[in-house]
């Protein structure tokens, strides 16, 4: 059905003697409508006879790269997360949290935010946000004799530690998800500039960081252990 959709589409456009790839989320759905699609393109001359064809999304595969990696130190994302959704779980705690804030002298705007776990750039972003605080938590932890699941200072120095080396992905997610600007020509060098760190990640002292980076290259070898033609070109025509 989606591809019978998708070539409805595609006549309508009147584009499907101009296609070069398909880009499309990573889910084994799409790899059939791909490969349906391929079939009742077989009447058009596509690029290499359609090896170029399937383009798989680059935020995606991101989001499952860094997961993987972050899987590996889900105990102390699991105490900030639920350190955070105390905090802001209600009126009366986020008032308590301020108070704290306030007798500490902490000059931020910026609020406690919950992250999505499927999500990792939101998880990038909560880590940030409580990294502000982390000197609140313990304070709070007088305060409130409900409240257990307090970040010891080990998870504080990991989640700097991760927030730093994670920014190089956040800000490739941030290109890739452009829609005012081209971003085909962006994805030869962020992604060999992603590969690049983590192979620095694997030289880290610490430990969580070097089984972080070895579970993350596991996965982006699998998907990118050979480049999309299409997207070399791409780099190579950027004026």
């Amino acid at each position: 059905m989606l591809a019978d959709v998708m070539m409805e589409c595609l006549h309508d456009w009147n584009i499907e003697h101009k296609l070069s790839t398909l880009t499309v989320d990573n889910c084994s759905t799409n790899n059939a409508m791909i490969r349906i699609l391929l079939e009742m393109l077989s009447d058009v001359s596509l690029l290499l006879n359609g090896d170029m064809f399937h383009m798989r999304c680059s935020a995606h595969i991101l989001n499952l790269i860094v997961r993987d990696g972050l899987d590996v130190i889900s105990d102390s994302v699991e105490r900030i997360r639920s350190s955070v959704s105390y905090w802001t779980s209600s009126p009366k705690r986020e008032e308590k949290n301020l108070e704290t804030v306030n007798q500490l002298e902490i000059e931020s705007t910026r609020k406690l935010v919950l992250d999505c776990k499927t999500r990792w750039n939101s998880t990038y972003l909560m880590i940030r946000s409580a990294l502000v605080y982390k000197t609140v938590f313990p304070r709070l932890k007088h305060k409130d004799s409900h409240y257990k699941n307090v970040p010891t200072e080990d998870d504080w120095v990991l989640a700097k530690e991760i927030s730093d080396k994670l920014d190089v992905f956040y800000q490739a997610t941030e290109e890739f998800s452009g829609t005012k600007y081209p971003t085909a020509n962006n994805y030869l060098p962020t992604v060999c500039d992603i590969r690049d760190a983590i192979n620095e990640w694997s030289t880290s002292t610490f430990e969580q960081i070097k089984l972080m980076a070895t579970s993350m290259a596991h996965k982006f070898d699998s998907y990118w252990s050979q480049f999309h033609g299409i997207m070399v070109v791409a780099t190579i025509l950027d004026p």
